[in-house]
């Protein structure tokens, strides 16, 4: 029990002083089984290949050029959808929060179009745009744009109405009050949304990259499996998770604590 307790403390004290390694510590199982059943020989090597052989892989790729090049890509299609969802979500869904006709005429709509799926408008776009970036990016911002727009409506919603009323009372044009009110108060719930459009648009292009992509690490993987290179494969999977990972934990997430701490929405 002792022995417990010690190496419990010394893993607080360590995360403490380097937080990057506790996330780390749970990987590391997961590194060890996958290698003692690569080693065990249980599965082909060109089935199942090892943490090594991803590893020269990735160190191949990168001094050829190709998984920076595919990296690239994917990241600026996503930002750019990424980017055009929020310019067109948030202020769809201040607009709908805010108006009772507005709520009246797009809500119907907007959970209408949210019941199809994004990859479901994939071949119309195709006869309409053919196999390009128009077609991709289509495919983010349509993924982007809901969780951007239902989370923004959730949180102009919830804004206390007594706060808007108390502006206004105080001389504070409606302009002024959706500025320094309405929008302050509803940041939390905006990045909500946007964390959870970033993470279903990221899906998205992947998928998107493997049907229609001529490059992009989506593209990769589906490339790789022409060539039967599990391999490639694998290391894409992981290059998506870590990517990811590092986006959402280390950016997104604090940005929505700090967006809760700074309205009250956090008393911790």
């Amino acid at each position: 029990m002792n022995l417990m307790l010690q190496i419990w403390a010394g893993y607080a004290r360590l995360t403490r002083r380097w937080p990057g390694f506790a996330a780390i510590i749970p990987f590391i199982p997961v590194l060890a089984l996958w290698t003692a059943v690569s080693e065990a020989g249980l599965f082909p090597r060109a089935f199942f290949p090892g943490p090594a052989d991803v590893l020269r892989a990735f160190v191949t790729l990168t001094y050829k050029g190709i998984l920076p090049d595919y990296l690239q890509d994917s990241l600026i299609r996503l930002a750019t959808g990424a980017a055009v969802g929020m310019a067109l979500g948030i202020p769809l869904g201040i607009l709908i929060g805010t108006s009772r006709w507005a709520h009246r005429i797009c809500w119907p709509v907007l959970l209408f179009f949210q019941a199809i799926g994004d990859i479901a408008w994939l071949p119309i776009l195709l006869i309409w745009f053919g196999f390009g970036l128009t077609t991709m990016t289509f495919v983010i911002v349509y993924t982007v744009l809901f969780p951007v727009v239902l989370n923004t409506v959730l949180g102009v919603g919830s804004v206390p109405r007594d706060l808007s009323r108390a502006a206004l009372s105080l001389g504070a044009s409606r302009a002024r009050v959706l500025w320094e009110v309405t929008l302050p108060a509803a940041l939390p719930n905006i990045i909500t949304g946007l964390r959870n459009g970033l993470g279903y648009g990221w899906r998205a292009l992947i998928a998107v990259e493997m049907i229609v992509g001529t490059s992009g690490i989506g593209f990769m993987m589906f490339d790789a499996r022409r060539a039967g290179s599990t391999v490639e494969i694998i290391l894409g999977m992981i290059i998506l998770g870590l990517l990811w990972y590092i986006v959402d934990a280390w950016i997104l997430a604090p940005l929505e604590r700090a967006t809760g701490q700074r309205w009250g929405l956090v008393t911790s």
